[in-house]
C-alpha cells in the first residue's frame, strides 16, 4: 500500500521569511484599500514551490498563537530579544490564515504552545503510518527527524531546500536528532534568547555530546571533565536544565487534526476569488 505524503508547514516561519524577503526594499505591496500583502504573496510563492517539489497528498499548516507560551512562563527571557512585529506585518497574520483556508487546508495552533509543538505532535501521530515532511526555516525542528519524518529547511532564495532525514542526519550534524535538545541545553540558543551554560559554545557542546551522548551521562561523569568545564557546568546547573527544557519540542500537545480533513485537493475558483480580493494578479497561474 502506498503511504500518504504529509506536508506540515511552519506557517510563521514562511510568513516572516516572506515578509522580510520582500520588505527590505520598502515594498509592502498594498491592496487598493491600503492593506499590506507582501508577506502573504511571498508565503504563497514559497508554499506552492514546496508543494510542487515534495508532492504531498495531505497538507496542514501550523501557527503560533501569540507570544506567551509555557516557555515564557518557565523563563522570562525566552524570545525576549525579539521586538514587536513590524506594523505592516500585523494585518497579514489573520489574512494568511484565510488564504490557507481557501485551499481547504487546516490551520492548527494552540494557545500557550508554539507552532513547533503542534508540528511535533502531529508529526509523531502521522509518522506512524505515513511519510511526513516538515517545511520550515527553523533549525530547532531538526530534533523531530525520524524514520518517517524528514525536515526541509528553506535556504536562501526560492526553491532551495536542505533536506534532513534519518539516513543523512548523522553525516550532516555529527549527532542524532534527539541529541539536538541536549546540544542546545549546553550551548543555549541566541535566537530564542536562552543562554545554556555560560562559556560553552557550539564546538565544545558538540564535542561533549558526541563523547557522552547526553546531558544526563555528562553529569554522571562530571568529575572526568576538564576542571574549567566542570566549573562552568556546576555554576550554571539550573540554567543547563532549564535550557534543555526550553529546547525540547513537546510532542504530546492536546491537539488533533484528522488526516482526512487535510487532503490536498483544492477548488480553484475558491482560491482565485481570494487572490482577486487580495489583488494578486499573477498568482493564479502558479496553481
Amino acid at each position: 500500500m502506498n503511504k500518504n505524503e504529509v506536508l506540515l508547514v511552519d506557517g510563521m516561519a514562511l510568513l516572516f521569511r516572506g515578509f522580510f524577503a520582500t520588505a527590505f526594499r520598502g515594498n509592502f505591496m498594498k491592496t487598493s484599500k491600503g492593506i499590506p500583502t507582501n508577506g502573504i504573496y511571498q508565503f504563497m510563492r514559497y508554499f506552492l514551490d514546496a508543494v510542487d517539489r515534495f508532492k504531498p497528498t495531505h497538507v496542514v499548516c501550523c501557527w503560533d498563537m501569540g507570544s506567551k507560551t509555557f516557555r515564557t512562563e518557565l523563563y522570562d527571557g525566552y524570545k525576549a530579544n525579539r521586538g514587536a512585529p513590524p506594523e505592516e506585518l500585523v494585518p497579514q497574520f489573520d489574512l494568511i490564515k484565510e488564504v490557507v483556508e481557501s485551499f481547504n487546508m487546516p490551520n492548527v495552533g494552540l494557545e500557550n504552545y508554539e507552532a513547533d509543538d503542534c508540528i511535533g505532535t502531529l508529526a509523531k501521530v502521522y509518522g506512524v503510518e505515513n511519510n511526513v515532511t516538515i517545511l520550515t526555516g527553523d533549525q530547532d525542528i531538526l530534533q523531530l527527524v525520524d524514520e518517517q519524518v524528514r525536515v526541509a529547511i528553506m535556504r536562501k532564495g526560492q526553491g532551495n531546500y536542505e533536506v534532513f532525514d534519518h539516513v543523512n542526519f548523522y553525516d550532516k550534524k555529527g549527532i542524532q536528532p534527539r541529541q539536538v535538545i541536549d546540544l542546545k541545553g549546553l550551548m543555549g540558543d541566541s535566537s530564542d534568547n536562552y543562554p545554556g551554560v555560560k562559556g560553552i559554545g557550539e564546538k565544545t557542546a558538540l564535542k561533549l555530546i558526541q563523547e557522552y551522548g547526553s546531558i544526563d551521562e555528562l553529569l554522571e561523569n562530571l568529575e572526568q571533565l576538564p576542571k574549567g568545564i566542570q566549573t562552568k557546568i556546576k555554576t550554571d546547573m539550573d540554567m543547563l536544565h532549564l535550557s534543555r527544557n526550553l529546547a525540547e519540542i513537546k510532542c504530546d500537545v492536546p491537539i488533533s487534526c484528522h488526516l482526512d480533513t487535510a487532503l490536498w485537493a483544492y477548488e480553484k475558483e475558491k482560491i482565485i476569488s481570494k487572490f482577486d480580493e487580495l489583488e494578486f494578479k499573477n498568482m493564479a497561474k502558479l496553481l
